[in-house]
């Protein structure tokens, strides 16, 4: 396998493990210097052990689909929907390589919202989803 194939299945097991509840495995893709940063609450995590301590201490049941994973040398991108009780977060996680780790991970989260009414001639819905009203 070439080095971005590797890439790839490293970061669908990541997704599986994640799935799974599988914490060793969910965290093998991280350097142990890794660092993950979420952008909307401003926090950083440094570590694997770190990132997968704040992780493990989630009370929510969580789910993990992921709709799409693209990349290219060492940046990647997966987007993802991440049910917590029930709730989907919409998330994107933007992964960056040294070999066949993640030195350096982003994940942005964001809610489902309904859309204005006046955007209704101009949108289909995605597939397999509905248009949501505001």
């Amino acid at each position: 396998m070439d080095t971005e194939s590797l890439i790839r299945a490293a970061i669908e097991e990541h997704w599986r493990a994640s799935e799974r509840g599988d914490v060793a495995a969910e965290h093998a893709v991280y350097t142990s210097d890794a660092i993950l940063d979420y952008p909307q609450s401003g926090e950083r995590f440094r570590g694997r052990e770190t990132i997968a301590a704040q992780r493990g201490g989630h009370p929510a049941d969580r789910h993990f689909t992921v709709l799409r994973i693209t990349g290219h040398a060492q940046v990647w991108v997966s987007e993802c929907v991440i049910t917590y009780d029930g709730e989907p977060s919409y998330s994107v996680s933007v992964m960056e390589f040294a070999g066949r780790q993640v030195v350096h991970e982003t994940q942005y989260f964001a809610g489902p919202f309904g859309a204005p009414a006046s955007r209704a001639a101009l949108a289909e819905p995605m597939p397999g989803r509905t248009i949501a009203e505001a």
